[in-house]
């Protein structure tokens, strides 16, 4: 009988020249790698990052797909899976909103306004927008309606795009910034802007949709999250939550009333049920900008400036997390925002027009708009 060969020390900064080694990597032992050997506990340490992607690699499934950020310390059990879809394209008849058409995607005509007040819109305005946000809210239903375990995110973006350049606008998300998809989609942990790749949805996942569209020179903007088949109670709870801090924000909105005291109406909500409002991401005045002037913290205690007028359209977006923390991380394609803890987030967005009365909700779910 030959004799067992011999394995030398893998660590690439083995200070001791690789010598021949016995101390085995456990989890490559059962994942039925053979011959991760170190000489010792400093090797095995100090080599430890480069040595789980050999982990990642033999768990990655056999499909063709990736992980393609292995070393990424992810907070959460939540893992992109490419490659992405190619960018789907939007028929040339379609008018599209000036960062659609610059390589760097850089929204120059929201950039030029920075610094100025919220803007009142006119009556032929109003009426473009009432159109704009009935047909992104008939998209979010249409995509809503497909949730299911076993559909990709990619897959619901498909479903966005057609459903979007079929009514002869434009997906605002697409390329601003270079944002590569025509929707955000946010899983689990994903407190907003998840890019649709080729991960599958799971029975337990909740999932936002955040469409916006750009039709006749306005846009639209709206969200919701949902299930996936049955979730657990904390994730229904957060769910709830979320739409009673939204609708309480929502019920406040009248001329005269200050943006700053949205933040008063969500934050006592989200706590008093266990949860942690967002203070990175903001609402936002929405029209013939994706995003621009007010700005719209959704906390208390906060400094933004300015009170609501007649013919104001702006979001109320409130993004809520599970638990006490609400603190956000990034994953390194410079989009996905994910709670720092990996528990769940939950967000519901609608945009609003300030009437003289009160406020109407555009984007409303229903057949026609809501007025408080």
């Amino acid at each position: 009988m030959s004799s067992a060969p011999v394995v030398l020390c893998q660590s690439t900064k083995c200070p001791r020249g690789n010598p021949p080694s016995r101390l085995e990597c456990p989890t490559c032992n059962k994942l039925g790698v053979r011959g991760s050997f170190f000489c010792g506990q400093e090797c095995f340490k100090a080599d430890c990052k480069n040595h789980k992607v050999i982990h990642d690699l033999v768990r990655a499934p056999n499909d063709g797909t990736f992980n393609p950020f292995q070393n990424y310390p992810f907070s959460g059990t939540l893992r992109p899976v490419y490659p992405l879809s190619p960018k789907r394209e939007v028929p040339a008849h379609i008018p599209r909103p000036d960062y659609a058409l610059r390589e760097d995607g850089v929204p120059i005509s929201e950039m030029r306004t920075l610094g100025n007040p919220p803007r009142v819109l006119d009556a032929d305005e109003i009426q473009k927008m009432r159109t704009a946000c009935r047909l992104g809210r008939e998209v979010l239903d249409l995509a809503a309606s497909h949730i299911r375990p076993g559909i990709t995110t990619d897959e619901l973006d498909s479903i966005v795009h057609q459903a979007t350049i079929d009514r002869n606008a434009y997906p605002s998300p697409l390329n601003y910034r270079k944002f590569p998809k025509s929707v955000c989609t946010s899983v689990n942990e994903v407190i907003c802007h998840g890019i649709p790749d080729q991960r599958k949805l799971k029975e337990g996942d909740i999932i936002n949709l955040d469409i916006s569209l750009y039709y006749d020179g306005l846009h639209s903007d709206l969200n919701a999250t949902y299930p996936v088949g049955n979730i657990d109670e904390d994730s229904a709870k957060l769910i709830r939550t979320t739409r009673e801090c939204l609708d309480a924000a929502i019920k406040m909105c009248k001329p005269g009333a200050l943006f700053r005291d949205i933040g008063k109406a969500i934050e006592p909500i989200a706590r008093a049920n266990g949860c942690a409002v967002v203070r990175t991401y903001t609402g936002h005045g929405v029209n013939n900008l994706f995003h621009t002037a007010p700005n719209i913290p959704h906390y208390a205690k906060n400094k933004a400036v300015g009170s609501m007028k007649p013919g104001m359209c702006f979001t109320i977006e409130p993004m809520i997390n599970l638990g006490g923390n609400w603190d956000v991380q990034h994953w390194d394609d410079s989009w996905t925002a994910t709670t720092i803890d990996g528990k769940r987030s939950a967000q519901f967005e609608e945009t609003l027009l300030i009437t003289e009365s009160g406020v109407e909700v555009l984007t409303a779910e229903g057949d026609s708009t809501k007025s408080y």
